[in-house]
């Protein structure tokens, strides 16, 4: 409060009586009196010489104003400068997202960013596993799957679809499968994090899973464990659109067609603050218009 007290004083001066001052910044004479009144008791010492006429500062109040103008000039230039940054969509903007929701359900949205952005810079670090976004200094995470409590923004995106999936081949001389309870005798592919297989049969009942049998190979990276699915390895829970061009090609199936798998909630996070800057909020609003023009990333009917 200080501060914008002493910010008057300044107009007080610059503008040569108090009654200037009050009409400069639209404020009653009263109580721009009252204002330096309280700065001065703050000060300890008498800045202006009262007369009807005018203002004129004291000794005291000459080397305060001398001091202070430039210093404020000084505050309202950055002021002024970060009010810009917090408002133009430009700068840097760094994003930490699992490899396979960012390069393949998200890999349109990028380009039309910055084709759509000229002047901000992206910075996506993928990774499976969930790295801290306030440590890292991110300004927005993807995250599938539920969210614990805690104090981050958030938005919905939208949802990503997931089911089982094996080759042809495979499923050939495999043991008979029917229902998910035959997947403990099955050969299983496991890719991180997917460590829990939840399915859904068509007439609404459910299971999850935790694979515990006959694990072959245990990856992080999304892409192999799909490539290990179409060479007959063994039986994948991965994202629908990890697999969907095996699966449009007759490589891969579903080996249990009446059994699909869960539907998991894409979020969007962000550092806790009261505004974003516009380069991140403008991200945000781009992958939101863009999840909701993905059919791929609607909500389930069920």
């Amino acid at each position: 409060m200080m501060l914008d007290d002493l910010s008057l004083f300044v107009c007080i001066v610059e503008s040569g009586s108090l009654n200037a001052a009050a009409g400069k910044l639209g404020m009653p004479a009263a109580t721009l009196t009252r204002r330096l009144q309280k700065l001065e008791q703050a000060l300890g010492c008498r800045l202006l010489h009262r007369s009807a006429r005018r203002m004129q500062p004291t000794g005291e109040g000459w080397q305060y104003f001398e001091r202070c103008r430039p210093l404020l000039a000084s505050l309202q230039q950055a002021t002024a400068s970060l009010d810009a940054e917090l408002n133009r969509p430009a700068g840097a903007v760094r994003v930490l997202a699992p490899i396979t929701l960012a390069g393949v359900l998200y890999r349109e949205a990028w380009g039309s960013f910055l084709s759509r952005y000229p002047d901000i810079q992206l910075e996506l670090r993928l990774a499976n596993e969930r790295e801290d976004l306030l440590a890292l200094g991110a300004d927005l995470a993807l995250r599938v799957g539920e969210l614990p409590d805690s104090q981050l923004g958030q938005r919905l995106l939208g949802w990503g679809h997931t089911m089982l999936v094996a080759s042809p081949g495979y499923l050939a001389r495999a043991p008979k499968l029917q229902t998910p309870n035959d997947l403990a005798r099955q050969t299983l592919l496991i890719a991180e994090p997917m460590h829990t297989w939840r399915l859904r049969h068509d007439n609404g009942e459910t299971m999850t899973l935790r694979p515990d049998g006959q694990v072959r190979l245990r990856v992080n990276d999304m892409a192999l464990a799909v490539e290990m699915a179409q060479a007959g390895h063994g039986i994948l829970y991965c994202p629908v659109t990890a697999a969907l061009s095996a699966l449009e090609t007759g490589q891969l199936c579903n080996p249990l067609p009446l059994w699909q798998g869960a539907a998991l909630p894409i979020y969007a996070l962000w550092p806790p603050q009261r505004t974003l800057p516009a380069r991140v909020r403008v991200l945000l609003d781009h992958l939101l218009a863009f999840s909701a023009a993905h059919p791929r990333l609607a909500k389930p009917s069920h």
